[in-house]
């Protein structure tokens, strides 16, 4: 699933409209709109996101012996 997906679904889940959440954010829903088109979110915007919307950003790299690297 792609990133704007996956925020479409965030939105929904969250009861939000991606207007809001752009707002939310500082930012106008269509600068937020052209975000989600190109999809090149940083870490940090995610971890902002997660915030508005009420919930935790979790971000691991996981090897499969089951070793995990955390972006933080």
């Amino acid at each position: 699933m792609r990133i704007d997906e996956q925020l479409k679904l965030l939105c929904l889940k969250s009861n939000m409209s991606l207007a809001e959440m752009a707002r939310r954010l500082d930012k106008t829903p269509q600068a937020f709109n052209q975000k989600m088109k190109r999809g090149n979110f940083s870490i940090e915007e995610l971890a902002d996101i997660a915030l508005v919307s009420g919930c935790e950003l979790k971000c691991e790299f996981v090897y499969t012996n089951g070793d995990k690297i955390t972006i933080t």
